[in-house]
């Protein structure tokens, strides 16, 4: 059995799209056991819609507060621990056999709870988000950090690039994903002397399978599958393809609408158009990990739908499946006696 959390406050389309998301999971996975979190009125209002789920897997803890992305994070923490969020990291904490949480909620606040929390997988300094985005050629690409780590060392991008490529390894079955680390430019040179240091560690440590430095520019043209960021760089760069993706899809709209034959232009290639907006849209695929905590956390994005949230706990399941943590571990212990080499420092203790 694998037991999953699923918080049903603080999303956008909370919590229908929690609760629809958790019965079709249910229906195509027979291992699993879903602990909801939320308002316990509103969750059994929302299974009523479904065919009757066998109560023997699945329990309601009942949690009235929610947190929003107004609060801040260390104050949520302490000051709302009715939310469905935080009654859903308790129960992450204390439930040895409970595997993992997805949660739409706050960013920051998951964040925070989870690392100080849970813990963390020991020999990870931090924990990393790593969202995956489509590319041209129809594979996939992860962004490891997308915004847990705002500033880095080259120990922390080295921790980054290990973890990112086991997960894109148990849940993509991509075994040696090209690495790239997001810089100014793609000379060896280029950067700062973090990311000068952090590109001389990922060589020594991934040889060809670290393929140098990327310009934000070259996201989706299909060369890299794992790109190596600071939290605050990665961030914007998955942030800015997402809204440009949106903005271009309002644009072409426009333009189709604006004149007669475009029109009958865009009738005749709507299954292309069709394919195109499917590509763009994030809610096809899942939502960001939080790789290195003790247990395994989904973070989908706050305007998630059902079929999002579920793509979610798909990734939870997966991760749990391959005992993803456990090979972070071993991973981490592996590159051990690469860190500290550039920077002198010493994290071995942390």
């Amino acid at each position: 059995m694998i037991k999953l959390i699923i918080d049903t406050a603080g999303g956008d389309n909370s919590p229908a799209a929690p609760v629809e998301a958790a019965v079709q999971a249910l229906k195509k996975n027979e291992e699993l056991y879903i602990i909801f979190t939320g308002n316990e009125a509103d969750i059994r209002s929302e299974l009523a819609k479904y065919d009757p789920v066998d109560t023997d897997r699945y329990e309601i803890v009942h949690a009235p507060d929610v947190i929003t992305g107004d609060d801040k994070p260390t104050e949520a923490i302490r000051l709302k621990p009715e939310s469905s969020m935080m009654k859903g990291i308790k129960l992450l904490r204390t439930g040895e056999d409970i595997d993992g949480m997805v949660s739409t909620g706050a960013t920051g606040a998951l964040v925070a709870a989870a690392t100080v929390r849970i813990g963390r997988i020991p020999g990870v300094i931090r924990p990393v988000f790593c969202p995956i985005i489509p590319d041209v050629n129809g594979g996939v690409c992860g962004i490891s950090d997308s915004g847990a780590n705002i500033k880095c060392t080259p120990d922390q991008l080295l921790q980054f690039a290990a973890m990112g490529k086991l997960y894109l390894k148990a849940v993509f079955g991509i075994d040696n994903p090209r690495i790239a680390l997001l810089n100014i430019g793609t000379e060896a040179e280029k950067g700062d002397s973090v990311h000068k240091d952090a590109y001389k560690l990922l060589s020594k440590v991934y040889g060809d399978s670290f393929v140098g430095n990327m310009e934000g520019r070259d996201l989706l043209s299909g060369n890299y599958q794992l790109i190596i960021a600071d939290g605050f760089s990665g961030n914007i760069l998955v942030k800015t393809m997402e809204g440009t993706a949106l903005e271009l899809m309002k644009l072409l709209k426009k333009k189709i609408y604006s004149k007669t034959r475009y029109k009958v232009g865009a009738m005749l290639m709507k299954s292309m158009f069709d394919e195109i907006k499917g590509f763009m849209n994030y809610q096809n695929y899942g939502g960001s990990v939080l790789l290195g905590t003790e247990k395994i956390i989904v973070k989908g994005h706050g305007s998630s739908n059902a079929l999002s949230i579920e793509k979610c706990i798909e990734q939870a399941l997966t991760m749990r499946r391959y005992n993803l943590n456990a090979q972070i571990e071993q991973e981490i212990a592996g590159i051990q006696e690469y860190m500290g080499v550039y920077t002198g420092e010493d994290h071995t203790s942390i």
